[in-house]
């Protein structure tokens, strides 16, 4: 679907939640948008809605999970009421597991070398850059196991390893596209998010804050370049089953 200059990529959904107009009514077109939260602040299931939502509105995306094989990225879309079982067979998204757990990376197959490649075959992947949003859910994990980029970080030169990657991202959202990453903080080295941080147009934050006895989840919107309208400071959210992500009229303290 192509987009006017000033158009966003919307991520839908109007009818039955409030995320969209909370983000200004989508996401920029020709940006990086990155997701930080500690395991279970909801990363996965923001990529999900944002999946959902963009494949609804007519985008099309491909969801890289490093967690999720096909199977289970059906069910627990279906368990959200995601459906996304007609978007995959009207290729309206590519869903790829990242195997990094032993060599099936992407395409399936091979030995230790490929292994190896892990940076370097996710970037050669030329199929998954097609759509108009890459979402690759959690890029720490493939940071992390991506030898070169160990080794590199190693060396202190985890900055350099960063900024290849980075030129890597410019190049595809010169094209209009947009890559949202999911990161845990918590495994990375400060050196190696920083570069990742400064360059993101859009960045958000999630969070679980202690209310009392309630535990409330929130996006934290740190930086948004390029918005529609205005954008919320702070977003409180809950993720039910049967439901998925329902905005929470209540302020978060």
């Amino acid at each position: 679907m192509s987009l006017a200059q000033n158009d966003l990529f919307s991520i839908g959904l109007k009818e039955r939640d409030r995320l969209d107009k909370e983000l200004g009514g989508g996401l920029p077109p020709g940006s990086i948008v990155l997701i930080e939260g500690d395991y279970g602040a909801g990363k996965s299931a923001i990529s999900q809605r944002f999946t959902y939502g963009l494949c609804e509105e007519g985008h099309t995306v491909t969801m890289l999970s490093t967690e999720l094989t096909v199977g289970s990225f059906l069910e627990q879309m279906h368990s959200l009421d995601y459906d996304m079982v007609d978007h995959m067979l009207d290729e309206n998204v590519l869903f790829l597991h990242a195997d990094i757990g032993d060599s099936n990376n992407f395409s399936g197959g091979g030995g230790d070398e490929d292994r190896k490649q892990l940076l370097k075959r996710l970037m050669e992947a030329e199929v998954m850059w097609d759509s108009d949003v890459v979402i690759i859910d959690t890029f720490d994990a493939i940071l992390r196991n991506d030898p070169k980029f160990e080794a590199l970080v190693r060396e202190n030169e985890e900055r350099q390893a960063a900024l290849e990657i980075i030129s890597f991202f410019r190049d595809v959202i010169s094209q209009g596209k947009v890559i949202v990453l999911t990161v845990d903080p918590t495994t990375l080295d400060e050196e190696a998010l920083g570069p990742f941080r400064s360059i993101a147009d859009v960045f958000l934050e999630l969070e679980m804050v202690e209310v009392g006895n309630d535990v409330r989840r929130q996006i934290s919107v740190m930086r948004f370049a390029g918005m529609g309208e205005q954008v919320g400071d702070t977003i409180g959210y809950s993720v039910r089953s049967g439901t998925g992500i329902v905005i929470e009229s209540r302020s978060v303290a």
